[in-house]
């Protein structure tokens, strides 16, 4: 393992235009639980599929069953931001790292410090109203009970892509952008299994492209380098 982190070392030390795109995995060291991995949110056994709780049909059709699933699952209202998020923010500051793109919806990258994100599925911490588009926080939606309900009487969705709903073309835009222009890819935490996010890394023009993830994925033999840990444990030990 110590020659694989002198290597991931020596890339980023050689690199000028770093993007670091990342899943679930990223955040389970910040306890939060990610969604296929033997214990993750997919493998519970509900009463009905989280992928069809996570719809937007269902969030349409059952919206309180939807916010009891939601407030359990996705919401973490302690959670801090873990080596990695910090190491990200760090490597952002000394300008090497350019862009995080993210399919977490938990702000803790900002929490961290990084100011470049991209977040693809949206962010827990916004909610918006249905019916008059006010803007509402986190913790709005956490201590309500039952729907959240906006004072003109619209109900509040979160600010999170659920299945069936378009990623924002913006932000698919700017991660694209920030792919086709880096010279390293990290990619990290992913089971890299959904799309489109997980097309993304056809983006990338450079030669550095690595993953580091817990597990195996479908995917190991495309990457140059292949680290099977946790992203917090093997960032902290970058020092450049």
């Amino acid at each position: 393992m110590n020659d694989k982190i002198n290597q991931l070392t020596d890339m980023i030390y050689e690199s000028e235009n770093i993007v670091f795109f990342g899943g679930a995995g990223v955040s389970t060291e910040s306890g939060i639980k990610d969604f296929r991995s033997a214990d993750g949110i997919y493998m519970m056994n509900y009463r009905v599929p989280p992928e069809t709780v996570l719809s937007r049909t269902f969030f349409n059709e059952h919206t309180a069953e939807f916010y009891d699933f939601y407030r359990k699952y996705l919401c973490y209202p302690d959670s801090e931001p873990n080596a990695a998020h910090y190491k990200l923010a760090e490597l952002e500051k000394s300008g090497k790292l350019k862009a995080v793109i993210t399919q977490n919806v938990d702000g803790l990258h900002q929490k961290a410090g990084s100011k470049c994100v991209y977040e693809l599925h949206g962010s827990a911490l916004r909610n918006y109203c249905m019916k008059c588009g006010k803007f509402h926080g986190f913790d709005f939606v956490y201590n309500s009970e039952g729907i959240p309900k906006c004072e003109c009487g619209g109900t509040v969705k979160p600010d999170v892509v659920l299945y069936e709903e378009p990623l924002n073309e913006d932000i698919i835009s700017g991660a694209v952008d920030a792919i086709e222009r880096a010279d390293m890819l990290i990619v990290a935490g992913t089971s890299l299994t959904v799309y489109p996010a997980a097309g993304f890394i056809r983006y990338f023009r450079g030669s550095k492209l690595v993953l580091i993830n817990k597990d195996a994925t479908e995917m190991d033999s495309k990457f140059g380098l292949v680290i099977h840990d946790k992203i917090g444990k093997v960032l902290s030990q970058i020092n450049l």
